[in-house]
């Protein structure tokens, strides 16, 4: 059990950075349930934890949709739900959820998935948190089709109440969703432009504590030159006195089946974090292929990033080569930022304008001319680019995408994990993989 100091907690992204000056990687569960007690005994589990560790209070999906009378219905009738109903439940509901446990050495993040964050903001300013997720695009084109324009005003508020309605000498923090996009086959740059755009966003708007994120992707060098490239541009793009670090989620597209694959891909993204010099990473279980995770599996899986983290060297000096992902990122940027200095008119614009287009991306406001491609050696490329201002690889043309070979695109990573040649065969029996759980709606979130 790592010790954690009693006292006033800290702002989250001070406990981040104290945490990699120390050389230790903050590892994160993505938890959330619908009882009090339960939420309580989930972060108790995810403190006592051999892992230095940030604790999660994920929404339920009434929450995240802006249906607070579904919510508060479902309190009332107590009906399970599949996240914790932070603007059902009375503030002094959720203070007694966090006492105790909320403190010097644990801070807890609040996470969503809302397009119109204001009530979950005010929600959680109101039990003494200030820490949340999200963002005005990263929030709103994957998760729905609430139009982009009403995203940025709801997210222009959040960002106001936030930085206003900290408790006294806290310094609320903010982490974009932008490096996570659709999870997969989205290529590296869109996601660390994406990410940089938003934590830009939120310091327009008054946060001076940011984290930028970037979801682990098919080709483990890729990823490294993402995470570096993320971390030059936030510092050659971000004022120098806000307080930032990057967060790693561990693999979010079709996860491994077998046990044995599931726990080397955990492995690896955390000795990415460690290489590429993350300060946090959002760990993901053994039970990610076939249902949502229990307690006992997400702490599991805590200890085993934790100690895999704690064999790998410390990163390097900082990286000043200009790679292809930082090349790309960089340009992706600068033409948002040339379309106007307020991002709440230039992010809108950049979609109308195809400047930027996530590929597979549904929702109307993205232009959807974009499209990835997983190489020959591994890495994502742009097959299409669109309007934006970056270059296909010639290497598409030669083989063209169809229904196969998407399938076996976002079958990559699983099968290599999973020791399969053929991303259709079946997965090897696993002895160790459930028969199920209850219905989504009655079980933990994990965002």
């Amino acid at each position: 059990m790592t010790a954690h100091p009693a006292g006033p907690a800290p702002s989250f992204g001070a406990f981040v950075t104290a945490s990699t000056a120390a050389g230790r990687l903050v590892v994160q569960p993505r938890m959330g349930f619908g009882d009090p007690r339960s939420m309580r005994g989930g972060l108790a589990r995810t403190r006592a934890a051999t892992a230095h560790t940030a604790g999660t209070l994920t929404v339920d999906s009434y929450t995240r949709v802006g249906d607070l009378a579904g919510a508060r219905a479902a309190v009332a009738d107590g009906t399970r739900l599949n996240g914790y109903p932070i603007a059902a439940h009375a503030p002094a509901t959720t203070r007694a959820v966090l006492e105790g446990l909320h403190g010097a050495g644990f801070p807890v993040q609040v996470r969503h998935g809302s397009a119109r964050p204001e009530p979950i903001v005010r929600a959680l300013l109101a039990a003494g948190l200030d820490a949340t997720e999200g963002g005005p695009v990263s929030y709103c084109l994957p998760y729905g089709r609430t139009p982009l324009r009403d995203s940025v005003a709801a997210w222009v508020r959040a960002c106001a109440l936030l930085a206003d309605g900290a408790r006294p000498g806290a310094t609320p923090h903010l982490e974009s969703f932008g490096g996570c996009l659709l999870g997969q086959l989205c290529p590296p740059s869109l996601l660390v432009a994406t990410s940089l755009l938003e934590c830009l966003f939120f310091v327009r708007y008054g946060l001076r504590s940011v984290s930028l994120s970037y979801a682990q992707q098919t080709h483990p060098g890729q990823d490294e030159e993402a995470l570096r490239a993320l971390g030059r541009l936030a510092a050659e793009f971000l004022p120098a006195d806000v307080e930032r670090h990057v967060v790693l989620y561990t693999y979010m597209g079709v996860y491994p089946h077998t046990e044995r694959g599931a726990l080397r891909l955990l492995e690896d993204s955390a000795r990415l974090a460690v290489r590429a010099g993350a300060g946090r990473l959002i760990v993901k279980t053994a039970a990610e292929a076939h249902r949502i995770p229990t307690v006992d599996e997400n702490v599991r899986a805590l200890e085993t990033a934790a100690a895999a983290a704690a064999l790998e060297e410390a990163p390097g000096p900082a990286d000043t080569t200009d790679t292809e992902v930082y090349l790309e990122a960089r340009a992706l940027v600068e033409a948002v930022l040339d379309l106007h200095p307020d991002l709440s008119r230039a992010l809108p614009a950049a979609f109308a304008r195809g400047l930027l287009d996530v590929p597979f991306c549904l929702h109307p406001d993205n232009p959807g001319r974009s499209l990835g491609f997983i190489d020959p050696t591994g890495r994502l490329r742009w097959a299409r680019t669109g309007s934006m201002p970056l270059s296909p690889d010639a290497a598409a043309d030669a083989a063209p995408l169809t229904a196969d070979g998407l399938l076996a695109a976002l079958w990559h990573v699983a099968g290599r994990y999973d020791g399969r040649r053929d991303p259709t065969d079946d997965p090897p029996d696993d002895p160790a993989a459930g028969d199920g759980h209850d219905h989504p709606s009655a079980a933990p979130l994990t965002v």
